[in-house]
């Protein structure tokens, strides 16, 4: 995938060995920019399938950002099949090229798209019949955060917080047991597609209408705007996948 047109295009190349000329990032894209990097360097074979990545502490220091802003892009190179962290070891390569599915904790990408519809579609329709006054103040100020949230690892969390609130707000048990269950694996996904496909802002404008749905109390606008939110978020994942 051709990441020229991101948030930190035009900055120096960085490499992941100790370099004196190493740059600082820009905190609102640091991840992004450590993202690309790393990647760049996995795929054009400059860290061999095998080969071991500099630790965090190294590359903290190398890109002048703190280590959660490393652990964020070693999450989506995980995510994406190339790499392998090893609990007391560090992070391997094990892979050069993007894989055919995205790894989320326990549940992958493909799970997460057959499944979503199904439950966060009707669940949106019900929370329009359902939701209380309540319940709809709690939506909106996810959703007034998240227009202005600039943190990325933040932004996940709300974002991950909306669709679980509407799951609630269905007043079904199961649809709000089973978002409930992969809140972890959908922020992991939001967050790698933010960082890959740059989803934020078209994921706040989807939110909007969905919301909007939901406090005018229609049913289907509601279920159609969900429809079309996970049908974006399909589309960006096959961008990825099958670059």
């Amino acid at each position: 995938m051709n990441l020229s047109d991101s948030r930190t295009a035009g900055q120096p190349a960085t490499t992941l060995g100790p370099s004196p000329e190493a740059q600082p990032l820009v905190r609102l894209s640091a991840a992004e920019a450590v993202f690309n990097a790393v990647r760049a360097d996995i795929e054009s074979g400059k860290v061999a399938v095998g080969g071991k990545l500099s630790s965090e502490a190294s590359l903290s220091q190398q890109y002048g950002v703190s280590r959660s802003v490393i652990r964020e892009a070693l999450r989506s190179c995980t995510a994406l099949g190339l790499t392998v962290t090893k609990t007391g070891k560090g992070t391997f390569v094990v892979a050069d090229k993007v894989a055919n599915d995205l790894t989320l904790g326990q549940y992958s990408a493909r799970d997460l798209t057959e499944a979503r519809p199904h439950i966060e579609v009707p669940a949106a329709g019900l929370a329009a019949q359902r939701r209380t006054n309540e319940e709809l103040e709690t939506m909106r100020h996810i959703v007034a955060a998240m227009t202005t949230e600039t943190d990325p690892e933040s932004w996940v969390a709300l974002d991950s917080s909306f669709h679980a609130a509407i799951a609630r707000a269905s007043g079904n048990k199961v649809f709000a047991s089973v978002v409930a269950d992969i809140r972890g694996a959908l922020a992991f996904q939001s967050e790698t597609l933010n960082m890959v496909a740059d989803r934020q802002h078209a994921s706040d404008t989807e939110h909007q209408r969905i919301l909007e749905a939901i406090e005018a109390g229609s049913a289907d606008q509601a279920s159609s705007a969900m429809a079309e939110h996970l049908r974006a978020v399909g589309v960006a994942l096959d961008s990825i996948l099958n670059n």
